[in-house]
């Protein structure tokens, strides 16, 4: 009899697999980190192949520590980061470049040039995003142009794209043993290949990028009842599991924190910050820097769309401080360093270092400390980083708010981050509403599980869902309203030093 569902949450940094009961609570757990490579100025690269390895590692471990049986795992979801692009033979299973990660900023010219003709937001009407180097399309074409071989490769059939969700579904079901060539919805909105009302490829976008159709995989739905396909018995899992869940990583938290209804926003606190909201079935344009995305299609109900702000830069600044200018030892100890001072100093911390996303899209910006005196110590730079965070969050609730003319009276928050008692208090502060945490905060991973689950009635229905979800903790507002406003001022201000650092 079933017991689990089983939930692979592929990350910027590191892969996890993780078994959910029907109470949507952690059975087991493994984790692996990956490599993080930086070939040039700008440039962020992983190995697709050691993710592939760490996805087989913590899967096994997962099996050993559970002692699953024969069917005791309902099905398997995938939850991915998203945006981050690799092109592989069908035929071997090689890559024939490292991934590509969101961060990384080398397709900025051939963004500058798309926008030359109908501007930044020349594909914003039918695909929801701005003409940025986050998106995995410029990346596609720029793998096309640079690596040799590649485009004829492409032509002939033999090279394929995806996401890192397609990349670990086609290994998973076989990989050149007639491995399954999908994803989903929400990853593909991403692409800024797929049109948001048909749900399809655009073949005017593919034919101004000069990408051809048959690097892409299908898309289907974010729960898929039919399944995208099975593991393979000889796999890490070592049993014929159905595959029924695809979800981007911040779409997948958004499932996870059970925002199903208009107006329900969450924000993932982890390597960035994105912050979801909910829009139903309507797709509604931003005219205030954030961008239009698929939520979450649910077999064949009709797809729920969502504005997101997406900040590249929070948890990865604390891992910053620590790696790069060695302030602790443990990210963790992030905190401890923050609360040796009463406040920041007067500085502020802006982490712009591959430019400002929502509500900006600046490439041009580059990361500034500013205010600085013979005052400020380690403590206060490491509370600036912090207060970062809760800045940048209060930015993109602005902007949402003017678009959806939808006020927030509570804020729903996960991710790494959220134990964090200053930055969640700093955050409800800035906000002026109170931030919630769940009981569960891997809602990642839960929301992949949970798409899974429901495919295979594992669950019966969103309320099965809703009621899974419970509250560990409540962060109120305690700042005054003129202190707050005074400090997001400064902060502003500190935003617009950081324009125009990089020359055209």
């Amino acid at each position: 009899m079933a017991k689990y569902i089983a939930a692979i949450d592929q990350g910027t940094t590191s892969t996890r697999c993780i078994l959910f009961d029907h109470s949507g609570t952690i059975a087991f757990s493994a984790q692996r980190e990956h490599s993080q490579l930086y070939p040039k100025a700008g440039w962020v690269e992983h190995d697709p192949l050691e993710i592939w390895q760490r996805t087989q590692e913590v899967i096994q471990e997962i099996v050993a520590k559970s002692g699953v049986q024969h069917g005791q795992i309902a099905a398997v979801g995938v939850t991915n980061q998203r945006e981050t692009t690799v092109i592989w033979n069908r035929n071997t299973g090689k890559p024939y470049y490292n991934a590509i990660v969101w961060q990384d900023t080398r397709t900025k010219e051939t963004c500058d040039l798309l926008a030359l003709e109908g501007g930044q937001d020349r594909f914003r009407p039918k695909v929801g995003l701005p003409l940025t180097t986050y998106f995995s399309g410029p990346k596609i074409t720029w793998l096309l142009e640079n690596i040799p071989q590649l485009r004829t490769a492409a032509q002939n059939g033999d090279a394929i794209f995806g996401n890192i969700d397609s990349w670990l579904i086609w290994w998973l079901t076989g990989g050149p043993d007639h491995g399954i060539h999908i994803t989903d919805v929400s990853n593909a909105s991403r692409t800024m290949l797929m049109d948001l009302e048909t749900l399809n490829w655009d073949l005017e976008i593919l034919s101004t990028l000069n990408i051809p159709s048959s690097l892409l995989p299908r898309i289907l739905p974010s729960s898929f009842s039919q399944s995208y396909g099975t593991t393979i018995k000889n796999g890490p899992f070592g049993d014929s599991i159905p595959i029924c869940g695809d979800l981007g990583d911040q779409q997948a938290a958004l499932v996870g924190q059970t925002c199903f209804n208009i107006g329900e926003a969450k924000n993932t606190y982890g390597t960035g910050c994105f912050l979801l909201l909910n829009t139903g079935s309507k797709i509604i344009q931003s005219h205030h820097g954030l961008l239009t995305t698929v939520g979450y299609k649910l077999d064949d109900k009709p797809p729920i769309y969502a504005l997101e702000g997406s900040v590249a830069v929070t948890g990865a600044l604390v891992q910053w401080l620590r790696d790069n200018l060695g302030f602790y030892n443990n990210s963790a100890d992030v905190e401890e360093l923050a609360i040796s001072v009463e406040d920041n100093g007067g500085i502020y911390f802006v982490p712009a270092f591959s430019g400002l996303y929502a509500p900006y899209w600046r490439s041009d910006a580059r990361g500034i400390i500013v205010g600085l005196t013979r005052y400020i110590t380690k403590g206060h730079i490491a509370r600036a980083a912090l207060e970062a965070t809760a800045y940048q969050t209060r930015e993109i609730l602005d902007a949402m708010k003017e678009d959806s003319r939808v006020g927030l009276t509570s804020l729903n928050v996960d991710g790494g981050m959220v134990f964090n008692q200053l930055l969640m208090q700093f955050q409800a502060d800035m906000l002026g509403v109170p931030v919630v945490r769940p009981q569960i905060s891997e809602t990642t991973a839960l929301g992949a599980a949970y798409v899974a689950g429901l495919a295979v009635r594992f669950w019966d229905g969103l309320d099965d869902l809703r009621s899974n979800w419970k509250i560990s903790q409540i962060w109120k507002p305690q700042m005054e309203k003129n202190q707050r406003e005074k400090l997001f001022k400064g902060w502003l201000k500190a935003v617009e030093r950081t324009f125009n650092w990089l020359d055209d």
